[in-house]
């Protein structure tokens, strides 16, 4: 694994090595390229933490990266996205 960090450093050298949910991904700087395993392992990391909850705006502000790259990213993964906003007519409505 060292080897492959240090082979990531040469190539991408704006980003380190951060642990997120218990893995290892590069914090990247911004506009760094990100392909292969590596958007791989991101993409995986920002699914798990969009399904607990959190927003595309959130993601994309923790992991340094734009709206549109994060939205992009969940797509491609497959994740099926939350409607915007929250309950503001029907049923839901209602009960508050």
């Amino acid at each position: 694994m060292v080897g492959t960090d240090l082979e990531a450093r040469r190539r991408h050298p704006g980003t380190r090595r951060v642990t997120v949910d218990g893995a290892t991904v590069a914090e990247l700087s911004k506009g760094v390229r990100v392909s292969g395993a590596e958007r791989t392992k991101l993409a995986s990391s920002l699914r798990a933490r969009y399904d607990r909850g959190e927003s595309i705006r959130a993601l994309a502000a923790s992991s340094g990266r734009s709206y549109g790259f994060v939205h992009r990213l969940l797509t491609e993964d497959g994740q099926a996205l939350r409607r915007r906003g929250g309950a503001t007519r029907g049923q839901a409505a209602k009960k508050s």
